[in-house]
């Protein structure tokens, strides 16, 4: 079985695959007091509550962001499987090229959701992915990552809103009956949620009016927060939540990896 992990600013999302499919998945907050043991000891819990045995893992494939706590996770699940944890870089010999000023700037989760969007689309399109940032990334049907750009999160504008503003109390994000709210916690959830769905728009109308090819790109939202905002959206058309685990996966196999 092949073990992937997308590790994230604030969350670690873990996906179990036996063959093309994933058979379990699961978060994990990055947490960067964590040792090794710690992490080794997470992971084989959560794969013995998904019943499977830890030497069941044949290969393990990352994606990160967060470096302070990478080599932590690597040696954890090593402990843990027996396996050494191979990362996605800018270097990977992967089969999208990434055509932009700085390559070796672009990040690892940018280029698993490129691969995975050129084999469920085959055309061009734009992953909006709802992260601690926003990011927009911008691929072409014939397997190129041309830049994107990146706005702050959701919950990470929301977080500082409720942090700054001393009045305004922290709120579950959750969708109001109506924008012109009539309780503060309804004017926070209106301002933030149809905020980030209008601002997305926003930004992918102005991404369209750039395209370099004369095909109008298909949108497609992943990350924790996709199914929260892309309701809200007018050009977002389609939803998947595990894009960025089946990046990790498509990787896995152009790596040699075997599971």
């Amino acid at each position: 079985m092949l073990l992937a992990l997308d590790i994230g600013n604030t969350e670690i999302t873990v996906g179990l695959f036996r063959g093309d499919q994933v058979t379990a998945h699961w978060r994990l907050t990055t947490n960067p007091d964590r040792t090794p043991d710690e992490w080794g000891t997470a992971i084989g819990t959560f794969l013995l509550h998904a019943g499977h045995s830890p030497n069941e893992v044949r290969g393990v494939i990352l994606a990160s962001v967060a470096p302070h706590i990478t080599g932590s996770v690597k040696a954890g699940i090593e402990s843990a499987t027996a396996c050494s944890a191979v990362s996605i870089d800018p270097r990977s010999p992967l089969p999208l090229r990434l055509d932009v000023d700085e390559p070796l700037s672009v990040g690892a989760d940018r280029i698993v959701n490129g691969l995975a969007v050129l084999e469920l689309i085959r055309a061009d399109a734009v992953v909006v992915d709802f992260g601690t940032a926003t990011t927009f990334d911008c691929i072409t049907g014939d397997g190129r990552f041309i830049g994107g750009p990146i706005m702050p999160g959701l919950r990470t504008s929301a977080d500082q809103l409720t942090r700054l503003a001393a009045k305004l109390p922290a709120t579950e994000l959750v969708a109001p009956e109506r924008v012109i709210g009539r309780r503060t916690d309804e004017c926070i959830q209106a301002g933030v949620l149809f905020g980030a769905a209008d601002a997305a728009d926003g930004m992918l109308r102005r991404i369209s009016a750039e395209w370099p090819t004369p095909t109008k790109p298909v949108v497609v939202a992943t990350g924790g927060l996709a199914g929260v905002i892309a309701p809200f959206s007018e050009l977002i058309t389609r939803i998947e939540p595990d894009l960025t685990l089946r990046g990790l996966r498509i990787a896995a196999g152009h790596l040699g990896l075997r599971w």
